[in-house]
């Protein structure tokens, strides 16, 4: 059986990230596999970059200008929406035709249009599409908030300036969207239940075959460490309590760091003793902007990529805080659990899939930051070990690269079959 990963970027943002973990753990599986990127950011021999050309940056740039058009020449949301009115053409491609199985992760921004999905779909090879967030189901939004216009067909898109109109963008594409899926025979992978529930409800997947499977993880890479060798390491106190929050950009409002300020200084006012006891370890760019706004110590580690720092720096913290106000099955819950790592975030998307309350983290009553400071505080009282055991216990038998490669080598052979 041989696989071809289809996806924008090899490791830049969650979806690269769980794409690449999925091509290894297949390959440990057995499976012969490569992965498809526009934007290769290593030397692996098994990931195919497509030709450069200075067509790709006037593809990202076209789509941004529509977008920017429909918006009445405003930035409003201009990266929160993609319409692939513009991409590559895949199916000339040696790796393409050699594939048995066609399988689709992030492909926005330039990568992929409507026009080459179909295409795609048309060949008559096997398609499997992993959604990490809403936007295959959706007319044009990565995530749709509280609208549920997907659900019957989009248009008033509350993400255009103005909410748009009755025949808007997001009408267009969501009908050409229709036309394409009702032709296609797609398998859709969520990567939650959340993601799942919401995609069944939409017109666009009715009568598709949809599930949800966990994004793998490096069990053996990502593992419980010793915390002060690793803290000596990186030069982190010993004698703090430490509190990570990370982000590809830590001020992102979607990832939630105004209420972790807040419950940051509501743990202040009610525990005192915190200030010269605890510290927060920010992890992405813009760290320091998040750190002077925040009343206690901070750490700040920039933007990681390297897995063997990421590692170190999730051994050296005592709990790992994600007040996402709105995300799919977030890799960061995953690598932090692994290990060993106590974890709390809100009540939202596949976040409680992940974390059970009470037993290896916090689940905090959604946009309170009363009840996240409730949670840090639990976490930061409780006995270390056993909730690092359970983190753990729950990474290998849910996370694990064997577990999520059986389930996806099932899929594929259900698709070959048919």
């Amino acid at each position: 059986m041989r696989v071809l990963i289809i996806n924008t970027s090899e490791k830049t943002g969650g979806a690269a990230i769980a794409a690449r973990r999925l091509m290894e753990a297949l390959k440990n599986s057995g499976v012969q596999v490569q992965m498809l990127v526009r934007d290769r950011q290593t030397d692996a021999a098994d990931v195919v970059e497509l030709p450069p050309s200075w067509l790709n940056m006037w593809r990202f740039i076209w789509e941004r200008l529509v977008i920017w058009k429909a918006n009445r020449f405003k930035r409003h949301n201009l990266f929160e929406v993609d319409i692939a009115n513009t991409g590559i053409d895949v199916t000339e491609l040696p790796e393409f035709k050699q594939a048995d199985i066609i399988h689709l992760h992030w492909v926005n921004q330039g990568m992929l249009s409507l026009k080459q999905l179909r295409k795609i779909t048309a060949s008559g090879k096997p398609v499997v599409w992993t959604m990490h967030d809403m936007w295959p189901f959706t007319g044009i939004c990565h995530y749709a908030d509280d609208c549920a216009r997907y659900e019957t067909g989009c248009f008033h898109c509350p993400k255009l300036y103005g909410k748009g109109r009755a025949h808007d963008l997001a009408w267009k594409v969501f009908r050409q969207k229709a036309q394409w899926m009702t032709e296609s025979n797609i398998r859709f992978v969520a990567c939650s239940r959340w993601l799942e529930g919401l995609a069944r409800k939409s017109l666009l997947l009715q009568g598709k075959h949809v599930t949800n499977i966990p994004n793998a993880i490096n069990t053996q890479l990502y593992h419980p460490q010793d915390k002060q060798a690793v803290r000596r390491k990186l030069g982190l106190p010993a004698d703090r309590k430490l509190i990570l929050f990370g982000s590809m950009k830590t001020t992102d409002k979607r990832k939630g760091v105004d209420y972790l300020i807040e419950a940051c200084h509501l743990l202040l006012r009610d525990y005192p003793e915190l200030e010269s006891r605890a510290g927060v370890v920010l992890m992405g760019k813009q760290a320091e902007e998040s750190a002077a706004l925040l009343p206690f110590t901070c750490y700040n580690m920039d933007y990681v990529t390297d897995e063997h720092r990421l590692v170190d720096i999730y051994n050296a913290v005592d709990l790992y805080v994600t007040p996402s106000l709105q995300d799919n099955l977030p890799n960061t819950i995953v690598e932090a659990m692994a290990c060993g790592i106590p974890c709390v975030g809100f009540n939202v998307g596949g976040i409680p899939q992940m974390i059970d309350h009470l037993h290896n983290g916090y689940v905090a009553e959604y946009r309170s930051a009363s009840d996240l400071a409730n949670g840090i505080h639990w976490v930061l009282s409780e006995p270390g070990n056993e909730l690092s055991e359970e983190a753990r216990r729950k990474a290998l038998s849910s996370y694990s690269e064997q577990a999520v490669a059986r389930q996806y080598i099932n899929i594929y052979n259900q698709a070959l079959e048919h």
